[in-house]
């Protein structure tokens, strides 16, 4: 595989950021860079200059002497990550409480139509897709380039961890009323009450992330 472009540096980061969140290099492997040189057909400058940008992005640390690795998302990670994105996007929410127009809260209540079709008809990826536009519109209302660069990068490390959160018992169905409510909040355009409804929501997806990490736990002991 041959890479061009004018920043390769730029096209080699997003290659394998994307294998990365794919899994395709897992969490805590070894990034062989003559083997990764070989295979996409590049020189070390590039690459190396492609895992600086992962590793300022908190996807890949270097060890001197050692190399370069994927880095692991601990359960400390996600509880010092949760509280400060749930901040962040609550504040996203307040402002958007403010700033959406009626054809804006159009758009939002199709994609909350869809979203509850999607839950009722357990689609959880479908239910993921629709989530994440839902999120991003809600960023885009803010309108604050700032809160949104933040958000992107924590979220960059957020999906290093794989743990589909919604298949938590009961979490699917939870995590659709905590959606309506951040609607309801943004329709009254009530900017306290989204502000508080977006941070339960982000809360509870933490909580439903350590469930399944106990459960999981448990499973290997027994």
């Amino acid at each position: 595989m041959r890479l061009v472009h004018n920043s390769l540096h730029d096209e080699v980061a997003a290659l394998l950021r994307d294998r990365i969140f794919e899994g395709k290099l897992a969490q805590g492997s070894f990034l062989d860079e003559a083997s990764l040189c070989d295979s996409l057909k590049i020189s070390r400058t590039p690459l190396r200059e492609a895992l600086k940008v992962l590793a300022a992005e908190g996807l890949v640390r270097h060890e001197p002497r050692r190399g370069s690795f994927v880095n692991q998302v601990t359960e400390q990670d996600l509880d010092d990550i949760f509280p400060v994105i749930a901040l962040l996007e609550g504040r996203c929410a307040f402002e958007a409480a403010r700033n959406a127009s009626d054809e804006d809260l159009v758009a939002l209540d199709a994609l909350h139509e869809r979203l509850t079709q999607h839950a009722q008809a357990k689609r959880i990826n479908d239910y993921y897709a629709t989530n994440f536009i839902i999120h991003e519109a809600i960023i885009t209302l803010a309108n604050n380039r700032w809160l949104a660069q933040a958000i992107a990068d924590l979220r960059k490390i957020l999906k290093l961890a794989r743990q589909q959160q919604l298949s938590a018992p009961g979490r699917l169905e939870q995590s659709l009323s905590e959606h309506l409510a951040i609607y309801a909040a943004l329709r009254a355009r009530d900017s306290e009450g989204a502000d508080a409804a977006m941070r339960m929501h982000l809360e509870r997806q933490r909580e439903a992330l350590r469930s399944l990490a106990r459960e999981q736990k448990s499973r290997l002991l027994a």
